[in-house]
């Protein structure tokens, strides 16, 4: 196929601007609550779509969530191992939360939960990647921060229930990035951060050429 008919099939655009994701909901003609829960609600809307065109779906309405790649002078990874029930298994991950304290921004929430489940606070933090782990079915929007400079928290912390069993490692990045290859590690916003720190580093990227740590959060939706 050449360059020429690549570009130009119906349905698909130039590659003159920039890649982005595009905002525009659909008008939401009605919309039923099917479950209330704990951290997350179930909803079902009917969705106005175009030319007449109506449908159903489902989904799971999210708080939304931040999450911390801290790195230290080795170049290590700070990693927690948790329990993580619906799926059966003890995961290693980067410390994250949710954004369900009215008023906090996000990148303070991240800060916390950082010193809250491994005791470290960071000097420095900058935003390192946005991602939606599920949006077929899931509206949550993560931010991820890389947090560097970190340094003991002069809090202890009470950790409860899946937390009290939190186990902290520090980890080579290198080994990090294998262990994400070679499918050793499967948290999907652990797996986007140490890729995201990646493809920075092979860029020749340092941690100036993020976003800082309180740029605007754009992609996360807004609420009823």
């Amino acid at each position: 196929m050449s360059m020429e008919d690549s570009t130009t099939r119906p349905g698909t655009t130039g590659a003159e601007e920039p890649l982005r994701d595009e905002p525009g909901q659909r008008p939401v003609v009605a919309r039923r609550r099917v479950h209330d829960g704990m951290i997350f609600d179930l909803v079902r809307d009917t969705v106005d779509f175009a030319d007449g065109v109506r449908f159903d779906r489902e989904y799971v309405r999210h708080t939304g969530a931040v999450a911390v790649l801290a790195l230290d002078e080795a170049d290590r990874v700070l990693l927690i191992r948790q329990y993580r029930h619906p799926v059966g298994h003890a995961l290693w991950e980067i410390p994250a939360g949710l954004l369900d304290l009215e008023g906090e921004a996000p990148h303070i929430a991240a800060a916390r939960e950082l010193a809250e489940e491994t005791g470290f606070d960071p000097t420095g933090m900058r935003t390192l990647v946005d991602l939606r782990p599920s949006p077929g079915g899931n509206d949550e929007v993560i931010r991820v921060y890389l947090a560097t400079g970190v340094r003991a928290s002069d809090t202890e912390f009470e950790r409860s229930d899946e937390e009290a069993e939190l186990v902290t490692r520090w980890v080579p990045l290198a080994d990090t990035v294998s262990a994400v290859l070679e499918g050793r590690l499967t948290n999907a916003t652990t797996v986007a951060a140490v890729l995201a720190l990646q493809g920075m580093r092979a860029k020749g990227q340092g941690a100036d050429a993020l976003r800082p740590a309180d740029a605007p959060f754009m992609a996360r939706p807004g609420r009823d």
